[in-house]
């Protein structure tokens, strides 16, 4: 099989999942090495980049998947009603702030933060697919640890938490005193 050939099984894969693969799954799939397989998506996204193609693959984390290019999204919105980004309030993006900076946190260590209740804010936060539930801790309650998902990566545009802006102890501070 010629790289060619590849690349068009990568790019079926990745359009009729329809959601972010993993690049282990995909190198299973086409039975190559994790490497040569990052070698064949690279070069599939950037011929698609080049060419200036109505698709493209983003990376979240080490997961690709398929979407539309947004430099037509003018162009498709007359087409299809497409769903607006849900509106996030100030007190829903507050909580996923320290949830994101925090991470893995529990409930009470969140409204420690915060002074206030979050079981509203939590719960939204899960229903709109920005955070999950990663874990328990192992101690009295077993309370549920919350960290943010792939989907959180997507919706705000970073391909890894590594790509957040950097928060300094300064901010955190003032974080607490503004709570």
């Amino acid at each position: 099989m010629n790289d060619e050939f590849l690349k068009y099984v990568i790019e079926s894969i990745l359009f009729a999942k329809g959601e972010p693969v993993s690049l282990k799954t995909i190198s299973n799939a086409i039975n190559l090495s994790e490497r040569e397989t990052q070698y064949l998506i690279d070069s599939l996204t950037e011929e698609y980049t080049q060419k200036k193609r109505g698709i493209k693959i983003i990376k979240i984390n080490s997961h690709y998947q398929m979407c539309t290019n947004p430099e037509y999204y003018e162009y498709v919105k007359n087409i299809y009603s497409i769903q607006k980004k849900k509106k996030i309030s100030q007190s829903l993006l507050e909580t996923l702030a320290i949830i994101a900076y925090k991470q893995p946190i529990t409930k009470i260590e969140i409204e420690h933060i915060r002074g206030v209740s979050c079981e509203h804010a939590i719960n939204n936060l899960i229903k709109y697919d920005l955070i999950e539930e990663k874990g328990r801790l192992d101690t009295i309650g077993r309370p549920i640890i919350f960290g943010t998902t792939n989907y959180f990566l997507k919706y705000f545009g970073f391909e890894s938490l590594d790509d957040m802006p950097k928060m300094d102890n300064n901010d955190y501070i003032q974080m607490k005193i503004e709570n």
